[in-house]
């Protein structure tokens, strides 16, 4: 069964094209499709250099629309049959991670499957927000049917999905991915703008969260319902 990565990119021109280059590499990835979501930076002429090179299919918008607008375009535009979202900030990139969240799909363990990255804190690795990971794959058909409201999600897009899979029955599957890091904020700007980022998309995750409360509600009903045959 045939995979396409989706990366999806604001600003991260000192990391991209190491990510594109490790996606390349992968033997799951049949396609490769990069959403430039209105970078100011150097990110689109990288792209557009590394396209010489490897065969990727490239979007670029004139403006940021967010994180959910350039996923579902990204979806929109995939040929095959699983889907699997790779951040295009990765800093430590690891030999695998694609197939170990493309695998559960293939051996039908999972409907969707989150790679995750952790801390160490007090010799234990957490990570208590590892529904929000941007390391995914899942069906196209199991996510096309909300393609629009992933359009108006912005940073809420995880979220949503989170609650929409469970709310309608799909099973999902977490998976630590050991070693892999990400560039945080706190070193791509100021601490001023870093903050300020981070305030901004913890609203839109709220918000998505409270505009989708049908869903939450639905996956609420059925872990009662879990429950209570149990």
């Amino acid at each position: 069964m045939k995979t396409t990565a989706i990366i999806c990119v604001y600003n991260e021109e000192e990391t991209i094209e190491d990510v594109i280059i490790s996606v390349s590499k992968s033997e799951m990835v049949d396609e490769i499709i990069v959403i430039n979501d209105g970078s100011t930076d150097g990110t689109e002429k990288i792209i557009k250099k590394i396209r010489g090179n490897i065969e990727i299919k490239d979007i670029h918008f004139k403006e940021n629309k967010g994180k959910g607008y350039a996923m579902a375009i990204g979806v929109e535009n995939a040929e095959n049959e699983i889907v699997v979202f790779i951040d295009a900030d990765q800093t430590i990139i690891i030999n695998g991670y694609i197939k170990q969240i493309v695998n559960p799909l293939l051996n039908q363990e999972s409907d969707m499957v989150l790679g995750y990255s952790t801390v160490n804190i007090l010799s234990k690795d957490v990570n208590p927000l590892k529904i929000l990971t941007g390391e995914r794959a899942m069906y196209k058909k199991d996510i096309s049917p909300i393609l629009d409201k992933m359009k108006k999600s912005r940073f809420g897009v995880e979220t949503l999905l989170y609650f929409y899979f469970l709310s309608i029955g799909k099973t999902i599957k977490f998976i630590q991915l050991v070693g892999i890091k990400h560039k945080h904020k706190y070193k791509k700007n100021s601490i001023t703008k870093a903050t300020t980022d981070y305030l901004q998309e913890g609203w839109e995750i709220a918000y998505t969260a409270m505009k989708n409360y049908d869903l939450m509600l639905k996956t609420v009903e059925k872990l009662i319902r879990k429950k209570i045959k149990k």
